[in-house]
């Protein structure tokens, strides 16, 4: 692909050509292609490893990395991490834990995913809409749906399982055993001696790693606070990552061209989008860029980057929306126009050969950093922030302002308190298939864990960082509470220490 720079007369034109041409290439890809599906990984703490067909692709991996079919998400003990998916439906896994995105499909209504806690603890908000149906959870022999939005966590760490369902509607089936419906601030414990029966609860005992999930769901709640209306055209305008733009650019609506974002350092002499960021290897598309700046994701997966006289750097989805790149045979830099003299960075070759045995890992695909400025770029940009007027391909525009904040889910004390019936009695009209056994009703005593404590960095009543975007061109930030009544670990559960630090995006 070539770059030029053409005259402010003539950019939007070009961009939008260019766009225009990539997009259909996008659109005539062929049917194996076009199914490419990629998924966020969003927030990463401590050490989590990435690797597919037993390959490994990053021992340390990076947020903002876009995850395939077949990726394992593994979490040392230290590490913890968070994936969103384009409806809004959040997976974090715990520190010694692992999860696996075993299927990744279609888009929309017509999309599948299926989830494989292989070990530890998951947290999952599942939006179920859109996908209701294709959204599955799956762990050793059980698999969970959910109906509406739902909040829910499965404990793997006491064989064969613990399911809690915060919020919603989830149903459980299992191998052999009856299927069973949950409500919000119900949960289980599954048969662990070959029986079919659950012994199931209205009350949900806290674990020392919910307050790490409910700061995670605080900087999101922030992030959401700055959420314009640019969006709401494009398709999978429910993706979190589009608040991760709000809060850390602006967003100007520019007559002929559609909607155009800058992140406010676009503003620093020799600011470069392809400036800092990694190369990273993959089995089905070779070398594909992670960029390293917090907002980094969207703006990386479709549209365009173009460099307009006098403004700078912007990021344009396109008049038609914001179809992902995959499946298109093109990975590299997407810039449409740039100013005299830029090169992008070079993406690297795949090497010739692959180790003995298919085998992989860092040392034959190492992960390549990438830390650069734009040395041709002039001084005096105009300042990005959410109120001062902006001069693009001719047109004085105004930045757009923030709606109203994300839906969230109020992780409050009630949700962890037992209601007037502590043990749910029988479960009457909401277990299909035989009466559970008499006796098999949850006590609300756990048995004894067999594995080790979970390790934790913190303790419960830490609260998270706030936002990076904090101070960036009078972004919202949000007080990270610890979760209400289930902060600093609350009695007992196998997942010691507390945890409730939070990362924001790396």
């Amino acid at each position: 692909m070539a770059w030029r720079r053409p005259g402010a007369g003539v950019m939007g034109l070009a961009a939008l050509a260019v766009g225009a041409i990539l997009l259909a290439q996008s659109l005539r890809a062929d049917d194996a292609a076009s199914a490419a599906r990629a998924v966020r990984l969003s927030s990463v703490d401590g050490q989590v490893r990435l690797s597919q067909g037993g390959e490994v692709l990053a021992d340390k991996a990076l947020a903002n990395t876009p995850l395939f079919e077949g990726t394992q998400v593994a979490a040392s003990e230290d590490g913890r991490a968070e994936i969103q998916f384009e409806d809004g439906s959040l997976a974090r896994i715990a520190p010694n834990s692992t999860l696996t995105l075993s299927v990744l499909r279609g888009q929309g209504e017509t999309g599948d995913v299926e989830l494989v806690l292989e070990g530890g603890l998951g947290y999952f908000e599942l939006q179920g809409k859109g996908q209701a149906g294709h959204f599955r959870v799956r762990f050793g022999e059980s698999v969970v749906t959910a109906s509406g939005f739902t909040v829910l966590r499965i404990n793997l760490d006491r064989s064969p399982g613990e399911l809690a369902v915060f919020s919603g509607n989830a149903h459980l089936e299992r191998a052999n055993s009856p299927a069973l419906d949950l409500r919000g601030g119900e949960s289980a414990v599954l048969d662990g001696a070959g029986g079919s029966q659950y012994h199931l609860a209205e009350s949900i005992e806290p674990d020392s790693w919910d307050s790490w999930n409910a700061d995670r769901d605080q900087v999101l709640t922030a992030e959401a606070v700055t959420r314009t209306g640019a969006a709401n055209s494009f398709g999978g305008n429910s993706n979190p990552a589009w608040s991760d733009l709000d809060a850390n650019g602006s967003w100007y609506n520019v007559p002929d061209q559609g909607y155009v974002w800058s992140p406010y350092e676009a503003a620093d002499a020799g600011w470069d989008p392809y400036g800092n960021g990694y190369w990273m290897w993959t089995p089905r598309f070779g070398y594909i860029w992670v960029s390293g700046a917090s907002w980094g994701y969207m703006p990386y997966q479709c549209g365009l980057w173009n460099y307009y006289d006098g403004f700078g750097w912007g990021w344009a989805p396109g008049m038609d929306g914001c179809p992902a790149w995959w499946g298109t045979g093109y990975y590299g830099p997407v810039i449409g126009i740039a100013p005299g003299g830029y090169r992008p960075p070079l993406r690297p070759r795949p090497p010739r050969r692959h180790p003995p045995g298919g085998g992989g890992g860092p040392g034959p695909h190492p992960v390549l950093a990438v830390n650069r400025g734009f040395a041709g770029a002039t001084a005096g940009l105009p300042m990005r922030n959410r109120t001062t007027p902006v001069t693009i391909a001719g047109h004085i525009v105004a930045p757009l302002r923030p709606l109203s904040p994300r839906p969230q889910y109020d992780h409050s004390a009630s949700s962890f308190v037992n209601r007037a019936q502590p043990v749910y009695p029988g479960a009457a009209g909401r277990i299909s298939g035989p009466p559970r056994a008499t006796g098999s009703t949850y006590s609300g005593n756990r048995p004894a864990s067999s594995s080790a404590p979970r390790s934790s960095t913190g303790s419960g009543s830490q609260h998270a960082p706030a936002p990076s975007h904090a101070s960036s061109g009078g972004g919202s930030s949000a007080s990270h509470s610890s979760g209400g009544g289930y902060s600093g670990g609350g009695g007992g559960g196998s997942h010691s220490g507390g945890g409730g630090g939070s990362s924001s995006h790396h």
